[in-house]
């Protein structure tokens, strides 16, 4: 971090500049060179301006008319020159300052970055009410709190090292480019802005070692594909890793949100972009089962909408608590609840009134039903051909002797 040298820190001091006008037209053609907005252009003008004349050091006084005209060598002397000498009251001191001396070339560099650092801020709108000073103080406090962080990991984003792969509405997945030799950098933002392992390298100045390094190398092998979902700020949001084999099939190996938790619901939708239109093996990782979307052979969903028996059925054979989730469930994952789950049925009335009638003794315990009554057994719209009230109530001794 650059210090810059004696500031002013309230406003603009009494003090004229011998080359007042040289000063203002430097400023005007670096301006213009560079292609400065024309707002950043107006404050450079007004308030960088008055800072050269009132505030900026090194700056050589002029006592005399002879140092003037030292100064100024061949360049005409200013008509208020003799003026100024003439004067009783010469509290207001004259300065001649160098129009291309590195400090003032570097501030000038430093407050233009501040300015456009401010772009599309609220604070974009209001610089005319910064001063120079005042400016010159926030980019200090602002580039000391960077040497802060980056001591504790931090980065800054590297475009360079990033490729963009699916837009989602306002926000955009893009891929961590594993051959760019600023990978390890992006890594460091990532994990940073998000507080978690990605980018946690033991030595932080040098990027390697520790949890950043096991990802690192795979990346850079080839091992792995890493992606952020970033917003028009390019913050990023979710952090997806993917473990890529031998047969160029991805499949998810973590999906993040900020602090390792998952993901929060106004993301769901951009992840299952995401993922539908990277493409994925079939498996659905408990990263992806906490935020309650699953891969089915049509892609990516939430499991509110899965709908396909067989794909419901793989589900539930792995995850049975999320049976309740499903808007639909086949008789299939039914009966499949019913023989390894049951208790499940309690709080999801079947649909398939032949579960119902097998599960009625789960449904309502204090109500079992009536043996005596064969009628029963044909009731519900489910035929039970040759079932006798006798052969009922064995079938259900035996469910009581076994439970």
């Amino acid at each position: 971090m650059e210090v810059v040298p004696h500031l002013h820190h309230g406003g603009y001091a009494p003090r004229n500049a011998l080359n007042a006008d040289e000063l203002k037209q430097g400023i005007t053609e670096r301006s213009q060179t560079r292609g400065d907005e024309t707002s950043i252009r107006a404050w450079l003008q007004n308030h960088f301006y008055r800072h050269l004349v009132s505030n900026f050091e090194p700056a050589q006084r002029i006592h005399t008319q002879e140092d003037a005209l030292t100064v100024l060598g061949c360049s005409p002397a200013p008509r208020w020159l003799s003026r100024h000498f003439n004067e009783q009251d010469k509290t207001v001191p004259l300065v001649w300052v160098d129009p291309k001396a590195p400090p003032l070339l570097l501030q000038e560099a430093l407050l233009v970055e501040f300015l456009a650092s401010r772009s599309g801020t609220p604070l974009e709108g209001k610089l005319e009410r910064i001063n120079c000073p005042q400016a010159l103080m926030l980019w200090e406090k602002e580039h000391a709190q960077m040497v802060t962080r980056t001591a504790q990991g931090w980065r800054a984003s590297q475009p360079q090292a990033l490729r963009s792969v699916v837009t989602c509405g306002e926000h955009t997945w893009v891929e961590l480019l594993p051959k760019s030799p600023l990978l390890r950098a992006e890594m460091a933002y990532e994990s940073y802005a998000m507080r978690h392992c990605l980018g946690q390298f033991a030595d932080r100045k040098a990027l390697t070692g520790g949890y950043g390094e096991y990802y690192a190398h795979a990346a850079e092998n080839g091992h792995m594909r890493l992606f952020s979902l970033r917003d028009s700020q390019g913050q990023p949001h979710i952090t997806l890793s993917m473990t890529v084999h031998a047969n160029g099939e991805m499949t998810i190996e973590q999906v993040k949100g900020k602090q390792n938790r998952a993901p929060i619901e106004r993301y769901v939708e951009p992840l299952l972009r995401g993922l539908n239109a990277l493409g994925t093996d079939q498996q659905s990782p408990p990263d992806c089962i906490a935020m309650g979307i699953v891969r089915t052979h049509a892609g990516w969903m939430r499991i509110e909408q899965v709908s396909d028996a067989s794909d419901q059925t793989r589900l539930v054979v792995r995850y049975p608590h999320l049976f309740a989730r499903l808007a639909a469930p086949s008789a299939m994952v039914e009966w499949l609840v019913a023989a390894r789950q049951v208790d499940l049925l309690q709080h999801v009335e079947p649909q398939a009134a032949s579960v119902r009638y097998a599960v009625r003794h789960v449904l309502d315990p204090l109500n079992p039903p009536d043996l005596s009554d064969n009628r029963h057994f044909s009731t519900e719209g489910v035929p039970w051909v040759g079932l006798s009230s006798a052969h009922a109530a064995g079938i259900i001794d035996w469910q009581a002797k076994t439970r």
